[in-house]
């Protein structure tokens, strides 16, 4: 009987597989062995070949069996049987070592797809300073283009000309990250860039100056784990909740909800402040207390607004610090402690279940009065409860889900309310702002669901649908405030390369704080980040 040879050479590597085939029907050649036929996986971390699909398997192909024949004996490490890399023979399949050249070439030329990547290193970008890489300088990147369409507000007007509904490009957010362990306890990050440019932007009436610092803080461990943590800086270890203290490179919504960002370039710089904090987790429990030094609402770059007696609003005298603290139960997972920063979704690469808790306090933070001689100050006090899950459903099918529902109580002093909008204002007036933070009750929730990885074949990504609402019942509004989002996004690389298309639904409010219509916007992000 006559073998081929390229199927001799890959029986011999089959050995340590166990095979699940179909048996074909003899042949009636006699110079043709019974064959049998074989699907073969490879797993994309460990590089060992399979006979069965699994969780991070890749299908190479389908393959004939010819009747096996010894194979040579793979090198050990001792006379056990053990290999080098310490598993036992004929345990979890082949070693790639062990697969013919040629199959692993015919592997290589089979990969494809929008989110295939060849990095020969874990991370390209990583500059390990030790052997193990736990100390390291680390360089980051984010661009975030939106294509949006945005029916504005009654009274909108683009340089000069009404409008009812304006299209544009624009960079909701662009920024380089430097960042890195240095030694043992010792860790820095700093972040430059810009928000919110389009063919509006300018400061001064120049369009170049807009990229600032957004953080520049340092952290010192105080003990071996990370049960003790203390930094400083311009920073984001914000209090209220997790989405005070964003990742936004991997949020599952288009965009932050900006509700927990209560103060927002009111006594911040892009949710960023003058801080210094006492952070860590001990056992479940992740906690951080943090000191502000906030920003006088006289260097936001706004007009002075004239004091109210009835409408609270930011005071322009006096200068008191701010206090924050946040805490989070694990009842699952740990969440990573690199930074201040929390996580928007793992993409089922975790199991996460939290209850968190959170507060922003400020005294004399806001006035009302006849005149600012006379003013009457208040204090502002904002609190949070929530819930947050994110865990794998299938992780053969590599499915998971992600949900969010927090209440906040945000109290700023008496009728306090402030318009603002996601992203940039599209027109010079009017635009696409809603009552989006005021002393009063809110409501905001999210939950996505992550696709099968197969659903859209090979390396190219999977799509993950999501909903999202915030309901506020503002003390200076008659109606119930409601905004919806939906959308989904298509994960080409994860969060590295994705693409969003998002719809929202806002309110319009008169002047007398009745609701008297609603709005649209439409919005495409393209994200890239590493």
């Amino acid at each position: 009987m006559k073998y081929k040879p390229s199927l001799v050479l890959l029986s011999g590597c089959l050995l340590a597989a166990p095979l699940y085939a179909e048996e074909k029907p003899a042949s009636s050649e006699p110079d043709t062995a019974a064959s049998y036929v074989i699907d073969l996986y490879v797993d994309t971390k460990t590089k060992q070949i399979y006979a069965e699909p699994g969780e991070g398997r890749v299908r190479m192909g389908s393959f004939e069996k010819v009747p096996e024949k010894p194979a040579k004996p793979v090198a050990t490490s001792s006379q056990d049987g053990v290999v080098a890399d310490g598993k036992a023979k004929g345990e979890g399949g082949v070693l790639v070592r062990d697969v013919p050249k040629s199959v692993e070439k015919s592997q290589e030329k089979s990969q494809g797809g929008y989110g295939y990547a060849n990095w020969k290193e874990k991370d390209p970008f990583k500059f390990n300073l030790n052997p193990d890489g736990s100390q390291y300088i680390k360089f980051g990147f984010l661009n975030q283009v939106w294509a949006r369409y945005e029916q504005t507000n009654p009274g909108s007007t683009v340089l000069g000309e009404s409008v009812d509904d304006v299209t544009d490009i624009s960079l909701r957010r662009t920024r380089f990250v430097l960042q890195g362990q240095l030694t043992d306890r010792v860790y820095f990050y700093t972040q430059y860039g810009m928000n919110n440019f389009n063919f509006l932007s300018q400061n001064a009436d120049n369009r170049k100056l807009q990229s600032f610092f957004h953080d520049a803080f340092g952290e010192l461990r105080l003990t071996q784990g990370h049960q003790m943590i203390v930094g400083g800086g311009l920073v984001m270890a914000n209090g209220l909740s997790r989405f005070s203290s964003p990742s936004v490179s991997t949020i599952m919504t288009m965009d932050v909800p900006l509700v927990a960002q209560a103060t927002a370039d009111r006594t911040d710089q892009f949710n960023r402040k003058l801080s210094v904090y006492l952070r860590g987790q001990i056992g479940p429990l992740n906690y951080r207390f943090t000191a502000s030094d906030p920003f006088p609402i006289n260097t936001a770059g706004l007009p002075p607004e004239i004091i109210s007696p009835v409408n609270a609003q930011f005071a322009r005298t006096g200068h008191r610090k701010q206090y924050q603290g946040f805490f989070m139960w694990n009842f699952w997972d740990k969440e990573p402690m690199t930074n201040p920063y929390m996580q928007g979704t793992y993409l089922g690469k975790k199991s996460i279940l939290n209850l968190e808790g959170g507060f922003i306090t400020q005294k004399n933070a806001t006035w009302t009065g006849l005149t600012e001689a006379a003013a009457q100050f208040h204090d502002m006090n904002l609190w949070s409860v929530a819930a947050y899950l994110d865990a794998p459903v299938d992780k053969v099918k590599e499915t998971a889900i992600s949900a969010y529902i927090g209440y906040f109580n945000t109290d700023y002093g008496p009728n306090y309310l402030r318009m603002n909008g996601n992203g940039v204002n599209p027109a010079s007036t009017g635009g696409n702002a809603f009552p989006m933070f005021g002393t009063g009750n809110q409501w905001y929730g999210q939950i996505g669901y992550l696709l099968p990885k197969d659903l859209l074949g090979g390396n190219n990504g999977q799509l993950m649908p999501y909903f999202s609402f915030i309901s506020a019942d503002f003390d200076r509004l008659h109606d119930q405030m409601n905004v919806f989002n939906g959308g989904i996004n298509w994960l080409i690389k994860g969060h590295n390369s994705k693409l969003t298309f998002d719809i929202q639904n806002r309110p319009i409010f008169n002047s007398a704080g009745y609701k008297i219509s609603n709005r649209n916007q439409f919005v495409l992000q393209y994200q890239i980040a590493f």
